[in-house]
C-alpha cells in the first residue's frame, strides 16, 4: 500500500531540517508548495505513510526484546547503556543523535493540529465530512501524545500525576506556536478528551488503514485507561471495540500454507506472503520506525536472542512463522524470516482480548476468571499449534495476570506495548518484576524503581525547545 500525495517535498523538507539543527519544527514553511484549502488537501496528511511512525527502539532495547551482537555492546552508547542496563551511565549525553520517537511524534502532531484548526474552513466538503476527518486527527493526535508520555515521563499513578511532568504540548500548527510541558495527569486528560470528542463522529468503515474508525477509537480509550489503572472504563471499550471488530489472524493456517519454505533445512528468506496489511485483525495500521516501512530484511521482526524465543509458548505458531533458528556468528540466534510490513505502532483486536482478559480477572472471583481465561484462550487457539493446545485455566486473580502477562508480550514483542505493561506493573507491589541476566560473566539487573523505565529527552530538544521550556523527566 503507496500513498502519493504533492505534500512529500514538504515533509522531506520537515525530517531535515528536524535532524539537522532541531530547530522548532513548526517554524517550516511550504515555500513553492500549494496550501492546503480543500478537504482533500487536508486529508492527505493522514494518508501518507511518513505521518505515522512510532518509534520504541530503546523501550525494546531495555527489555532485550531484540538480538543485539556483542560489538554493538562493546562500547557506552545509549542502545548499550539500555540493553545492558546501565544506570549509573548518563543517557541524556548520549542521547544526541536518537531523537526518532521524540521528533517523529511531533512532526505528525504538528499535520494533525494543522487539520484540527483549519479542516473547519476547508473547501469541497459536507459538514459532515469535516467533523469526520478532525475526529480522525484527534484520534491520531492522541496515540502520539499517549507514546510520547508513555515513553519520556513516569507510569501514570493518580496520586502523583498532578505534580509530575509529562511532555510539552502543542494544540496549534501556527508557526512558532507555543508549548507547556504539563502535567501527567493534564495530558491524560487532554488525551481522553481528545478521543471522547471524537467518537461520535468517526466511521464504521474507515478510507485507509491509516484512517482511525470507531473501532480504533474505543482500542485506544481501552488502552488509555487500562494504562491509568481504570480497569472498569478499559473493558467497557474493549468490549466496544470487539463488538466493531473481534475478527482474529490465524498464525496456525498461515504455517501449514509456508510449512515447506519455513522448515527448509538452510533457508532463511523472506520471501512469505504479506499478511500485515489485509490483517482482519487491524483497527489502525502504524509503523514502529522508518525501519520497519522499508521492504528487505529491515521491515520484518528483528533477531530474538535465544533466551527471548525460549519465553514462547511450545507450539507457538506465531513464533514458528517469524523466526527461525540460525548461527550468526559469534551467536546462536532466532533470525526473522518474514519481510511484510510490521505493525508495531498500530491497534490489533488480540489487544482487546488481553485487555478485557486482565479486566476480568482483577474483579475476582471464579465467573470472572473464567470469561477472562475464556478470552485469552481465544486468542490462544489461533496461536497454538493444536498438538500442543490446551485450554488455561485459572483460580487466582494472580495466576490469571501471569498467564495473560506473557502471551500478550509474545504476541506484542518488538513494540512498545511490553514497555507500557511492565511500566504499569512495576507500579503494583503484586506485579513488579525485576529483571536479571548474565552478560560477560556479569550479572545484571532492572529494578521496578529504576529511572531507566523514562526514556530521556534528546539533547537537540532540551537545547531547542521552540517556543517553550522543556525540563528532563529522568536524571540520567
Amino acid at each position: 500500500m503507496k500513498f502519493k500525495i504533492s505534500y512529500i517535498a514538504i515533509v522531506s523538507l520537515l525530517v531535515s531540517m528536524l535532524f539537522s539543527s532541531c530547530d522548532n519544527y513548526l517554524d517550516v514553511l511550504p515555500k513553492g508548495e500549494k496550501i492546503p484549502t480543500s478537504l482533500a488537501d487536508y486529508e492527505a496528511f493522514i494518508r501518507n505513510e511518513y505521518n505515522h511512525l512510532n518509534d520504541a527502539a530503546q523501550a525494546i532495547n531495555l527489555l532485550n526484546d531484540v538480538y543485539k551482537r556483542p560489538s554493538d555492546l562493546s562500547y557506552i552508547s545509549l542502545t548499550s547503556i539500555n540493553y545492558n542496563w546501565l544506570g549509573n551511565e548518563d543517557r541524556i549525553i548520549q542521547n544526541n543523535s536518537d531523537e526518532a520517537a521524540y521528533y517523529y511524534s511531533y512532526e505528525a502532531i504538528s499535520y494533525w493540529n494543522l487539520i484540527i484548526n483549519n479542516v473547519p474552513d476547508a473547501t469541497e466538503a459536507s459538514d459532515a465530512e469535516k467533523l469526520e476527518l478532525i475526529a480522525q486527527a484527534k484520534v491520531l493526535r492522541a496515540m502520539n501524545y499517549f507514546h510520547l508520555t508513555n515513553y519520556y515521563s513516569e507510569q501514570y499513578d493518580e496520586a502523583s500525576a498532578a505534580t509530575k511532568l509529562s511532555v510539552p504540548l502543542i494544540t496549534s500548527a501556527e508557526m512558532g506556536a507555543p508549548s507547556e510541558q504539563i502535567s501527567i495527569a493534564k495530558m491524560y486528560e487532554f488525551i481522553l478528551t481528545d478521543l471522547t470528542d471524537a467518537i461520535a463522529n468517526l466511521p464504521i468503515e474507515s478510507a485507509t488503514l491509516l484512517h482511525p474508525n470507531l473501532a480504533c477509537g474505543y482500542a485506544m480509550l481501552a488502552r488509555v485507561y487500562l494504562q491509568m489503572g481504570d480497569y472498569d472504563s478499559a473493558l467497557k471499550y474493549a468490549q466496544n471495540a470487539l463488538d466493531q471488530n473481534n475478527q482474529l489472524f490465524n498464525w496456525k493456517e498461515y504455517y501449514a500454507e509456508n510449512k515447506e519454505q519455513i522448515e527448509k533445512e538452510g533457508d532463511w528468506s523472506t520471501s512469505y506472503p504479506s499478511k500485515t496489511m489485509n490483517s482482519p485483525e487491524n483497527y489502525i495500521f502504524r509503523y514502529g520506525s522508518s525501519t520497519y516501512k522499508n521492504s528487505g530484511q529491515s521491515g520484518t521482526n528483528a533477531a530474538l536472542t535465544i533466551v527471548r524465543a525460549a519465553q514462547f509458548e511450545d507450539g507457538d505458531a506465531r513464533f514458528a512463522s517469524k523466526w527461525k533458528k540460525k548461527y550468526q556468528a559469534p551467536d546462536s540466534i532466532y533470525i526473522g524470516i518474514r519481510s511484510d510490513k510490521f505493525n508495531a505502532g498500530g491497534i490489533t483486536t488480540p489487544e482487546m482480548y488481553y485487555i478485557k482478559a486482565e479486566c476480568l480477572a482483577r474483579k475476582g472471583g471464579q465467573a470472572n476468571l473464567d470469561e477472562a481465561m475464556l478470552s485469552l484462550n481465544t486468542v490462544r487457539k489461533t496461536r497454538i499449534f493444536d498438538d500442543k493446545y490446551a485450554d488455561l485455566t485459572a483460580s487466582s486473580t494472580a495466576e490469571a495476570i501471569a498467564y495473560i502477562r506473557k502471551d500478550k508480550a509474545n504476541e506484542y514483542v518488538q513494540t512498545a506495548i511490553p514497555f507500557w505493561d511492565m511500566r504499569r506493573f512495576n507500579k503494583d507491589a503484586n506485579y513488579a518484576q525485576t529483571l536479571t541476566k548474565i552478560f560477560n560473566d556479569q550479572s545484571l539487573e532492572l529494578s521496578p524503581d529504576s529511572h531507566m523505565w523514562i526514556m530521556p529527552f534528546p539533547m537537540g530538544a532540551t537545547s531547542n525547545p521552540g517556543n517553550g521550556t522543556l525540563v528532563q523527566n529522568t536524571p540520567r
